[in-house]
């Protein structure tokens, strides 16, 4: 498979690097300068940019708006087992959007990063 890229504007971009490694598995691949992280996991590659500075992902929009983090849009995490994932995470004070929900293809719940990013870690159903 290729790599593929997701950028999240982070309100602090070492927060985000600390949460995502300490908690969801993925390491630090170039962290340059405060304002950007590159991180992976797998074939994912994670972009960390702060909502302000030089980069381009820091640039205002024509109508005058800026990046933020927040929305809807997320990746999704496969975890082997969503309720001990979501213990450790609850247990080192992560916040969540929602309980656990079960759907037809597994269960899925919208954890927060630091920056109110969300990410769903998902449990696929047994096949």
């Amino acid at each position: 498979m290729t790599t593929v890229s997701v950028r999240y504007i982070v309100d602090d971009v070492a927060d985000a690097v600390a949460f995502y490694t300490a908690h969801l598995g993925f390491t630090v691949e170039f962290h340059p300068a405060p304002g950007f992280a590159m991180l992976s996991r797998g074939d994912l590659r994670l972009l960390l940019n702060a909502p302000t500075g030089p980069g381009g992902a820091a640039q205002p929009m024509l109508d005058g708006r800026r990046p933020e983090p927040g929305g809807w849009n997320r990746i999704q995490l496969e975890v082997d087992d969503l309720a001990v994932t979501v213990e450790a995470l609850h247990a080192a004070g992560a916040r969540f959007r929602n309980d656990i929900v079960t759907g037809q293809g597994g269960k899925q719940i919208l954890l927060d990063d630091p920056s109110g990013n969300p990410v769903e870690l998902f449990e696929p159903a047994p096949r």
